[in-house]
């Protein structure tokens, strides 16, 4: 493999901008890999290579001419194909966008990056409308794990993971509603973060924002490498004019976090579904190397934590999941996954009447106002991403394997930012990462902990696939 592959974005950008290498060649670079894993991974759904390739040349004219550009001018990424690219259609996985139209323009988060000069190189899978914890749809079939083709590289961002960890693109978008960032990270070794809601604009993805779920997901950078990911949200952040929900915060300098005042808590298990000894292992590693550093780390676990998942579902399926199924009819996909009929299955016991849905209202906020009384204690939470690590493909849906995402499902809810970084691996090799989650527009804390973590307990290993 080319070892400029194994660069992070941040490194990449350098190397171009001082002329030690060419967009040109680093496009086509990737470009070559992602050929290579096609047939391996089935992470990329719709290549971008003619207009990438002219991108590059347009890049490396620019600095030859001695103007000033991006900060990631030349430098590849890639796309969730839930998120708007100009010109490429989105289809969001689901039978009736089989068809649809191209984007006419970009959404936001693609036009800040395109305008930090990085360029388009991948739209890549996720599930049908996103509702998996595994990338598998009825237009373009599953994606396999690099470190295993067995089992899932997770969902709903789970293209990109992929893609990324078997270095067929150095940085990516995705979006999260109960972890969608988080466990494809997980899963495939790679970090990520959810940011803090109403962090970044969401204009341009499909299904757009609204209505009652709005406050749980968000859009997020997902990288190799921790850096690449404070490089992106500091091109990510602020409104865009279109997206109502954005708080204009400041984003703040992870660098500049000194860990030595930082109290911190872990917990392993969250109450509702234990995690296999690998994942325990993991969190237990992460607690120990912190421990030599930061002011103070203690197990405890937040009040309230074992009800995240029942609380998730019944704000995702108040109504036993029929406005979501009138959605699908709408776009026309009268054929459903059977991921997706699954979720929604899983929805209807949630069903209630307006009064529930107050009950289940007030508990939200009950929930809330929980876990900020006990933050007040602490600048961060250490635990697992997922009970398990990559599980094999379809098994996802399964009773106690889906419990097992209630991890993540806890800091939607919150609304509070939560990264992600491979911070140990299973005896079979399969990669084990650790959650970090922080105060509100603290995304700082939660980058400097997984900075630590990454250099600490090796991060991102690269998958023999990738060679």
């Amino acid at each position: 493999m080319n070892p400029l592959l194994r660069c992070s974005a941040t490194e990449q950008a350098s190397l171009i901008r001082t002329r030690e290498i060419s967009s040109l060649e680093l496009i086509g670079a990737h470009l070559d890999q992602i050929a290579k894993l096609i047939p391996q991974l089935n992470a990329v759904v719709n290549s971008l290579a003619g207009r990438a390739r002219a991108m590059a040349r347009a890049c490396d004219e620019a600095i030859a001419r001695g103007e000033s550009v991006g900060p990631l001018a030349g430098v590849p990424f890639s796309i969730k194909d839930a998120i708007e690219v100009e010109n490429t259609v989105c289809t969001a996985g689901t039978w009736g966008r089989r068809a649809a139209a191209a984007s006419i323009d970009d959404a936001t988060v693609v036009a800040r990056l395109r305008g930090a000069g990085a360029i388009p190189i991948a739209k890549t899978n996720l599930p049908d409308l996103l509702f998996a914890f595994e990338s598998d749809n009825l237009l373009f079939g599953a994606t396999r794990n690099p470190y295993d083709p067995s089992r899932t590289s997770g969902g709903s961002s789970g293209g990109e993971a992929a893609l990324i960890a078997a270095c067929g693109s150095p940085m990516g978008l995705g979006s999260d509603a109960a972890g969608s960032v988080r466990v494809p990270a997980a899963f495939c070794g790679i970090a990520s973060i959810k940011p803090t809601a109403g962090r970044i604009p969401r204009t341009g993805h499909f299904p757009p924002a609204g209505g009652w779920i709005e406050r749980i997901w968000q859009i997020g950078p997902m990288a190799r490498y921790v850096e690449d990911l404070s490089t992106m949200m500091r091109l990510l952040v602020g409104g865009d004019g279109e997206d109502p929900t954005v708080v204009d915060m400041p984003f703040r300098d992870p660098a500049e976090v000194d860990l030595r005042g930082l109290r911190l808590c872990f917990y392993t298990n969250n109450g509702f579904a234990p995690a296999d000894a690998a994942v325990v292992h993991a969190v237990m590693e992460a607690a120990k190397s912190l421990s030599k550093l930061v002011m103070d780390i203690v197990e405890e676990r937040p009040p309230g934590v074992e009800l995240a998942y029942d609380l998730e579902m019944k704000i995702l399926g108040p109504d036993g999941g029929d406005s979501l199924r009138a959605y699908l009819r709408s776009l026309g996909s009268d054929h459903l996954h059977p991921l997706l009929s699954g979720w929604l299955e899983k929805l209807e016991p949630y069903r209630t009447a307006l009064e529930g849905f107050a009950g289940y209202w007030a508990e939200w906020d009950r929930f809330r106002g929980q876990a900020v009384r006990f933050m007040k204690r602490f600048d961060a939470i250490l635990c697992p991403v997922s009970a398990q690590p990559a599980l094999p493909h379809g098994a996802s849906i399964a009773e106690k394997n889906f419990r097992g995402f209630s991890y993540t499902m806890a800091y939607n809810l919150l609304g509070w930012p939560a990264a992600v970084v491979r911070c140990g691996q299973t005896a079979e090799g399969l990669p084990v990462g650790v959650q970090i989650a922080a105060h509100p527009f603290r995304e700082d804390v939660a980058l400097a902990i997984a900075t630590h973590l990454e250099k600490a307990l090796g991060g991102w290993q690269p998958p023999l696939m990738a060679a």
